[in-house]
């Protein structure tokens, strides 16, 4: 009597993938290699295999640059209008607002680096580009005003898609605004040093982030004031390899330094040591 047997074929299992987006891997935007989050916040957010510069947010970028516990900040509560009526203007606003857990494009303070009393003021790019319309204007200029009461020096990192254009020309303003209170700040022999991240374009460079007393990039930050694209379609020839790449820039005069985001600290620490002795120091 013949035994049938069954014989059967089972496919191998196939692990299901596991999203880098799931709060504990991020892929790199460059060499696409996955990184551990707190790999990456250790290495300051900078890619270990390639070196790309992952965006940091304004909170990160103070608590990387001012002593734990010792920063205040300044007009949190103020908040854009929409004085134009500009269309979704409002709408807008509100979602960042409660996307970011910020109420604008830029926080200012004061705060401690190394052995210096400071006023900063951080750009973040995530909340509408970074872009300074007439509160990020005021803010920074209040910042400027405190710093010039208490005889600190400024430190302002800037990363940002120009002017705010819902706002107009109330935001075009804010370019001599700003300058005109770090003449003032300058007038009293107060260091003001400006730090570039990427992207710094537009009215932000063309005001208070190429009036440093020294003016300090990330590597590979873009800084302009119109971008590669619209030059490139304006005057219709090819630019150079790296055009208004901060390496490029520093060649070109417009920056003073190119500081790796480890050391940026430390060097910044450095530069006030020299450009700044308090006034009850002797």
């Amino acid at each position: 009597m013949a035994i049938e047997q069954e014989i059967k074929i089972t496919a191998p299992e196939i692990p299901t993938p596991v999203a880098v987006h799931d709060g504990l891997w991020t892929k790199c935007k460059k060499c696409e290699h996955i990184i551990y989050n707190k790999a990456l916040e250790e290495n300051f957010k900078v890619c270990p295999k390639c070196g790309y510069y992952f965006r940091m947010g304004a909170k990160e970028r103070i608590s990387l640059l001012c002593e734990p516990k010792t920063f205040k900040e300044f007009d949190e509560s103020m908040t854009s209008v929409n004085v134009l009526n500009f269309p979704d203007y409002t709408k807008k606003l509100e979602s960042s607002r409660k996307k970011m857990k910020m109420n604008e494009a830029v926080i200012t303070g004061e705060g401690q680096l190394g052995p210096h009393n400071i006023v900063i003021g951080v750009l973040d790019f995530d909340f509408r580009g970074g872009s300074m319309g007439s509160v990020v204007g005021e803010k920074i200029t209040r910042a400027v005003e405190t710093a010039i009461k208490k005889k600190y020096p400024v430190i302002i990192v800037s990363a940002s898609g120009g002017a705010r254009m819902e706002e107009g020309i109330f935001s075009l303003m804010q370019m001599a605004k700003t300058s005109a209170a770090l003449a003032e700040l300058a007038k009293e022999g107060l260091p003001y040093i400006s730090v570039m991240v990427d992207p710094t374009t537009g009215g932000v460079t063309a005001s208070f982030a190429m009036l440093g007393d020294i003016n300090v990039a990330e590597p590979k930050a873009l800084i302009g004031f119109a971008g590669p694209r619209v030059i490139e379609q304006t005057i219709r020839e090819k630019l150079p390899h790296g055009f208004q790449l901060s390496e490029f820039v520093l060649q070109h005069g417009m920056v003073d330094l190119i500081v790796e985001r480890k050391e940026m600290k430390n060097t910044l620490i450095k530069l006030l040591n020299f450009l700044y002795k308090p006034k009850n120091v002797k």
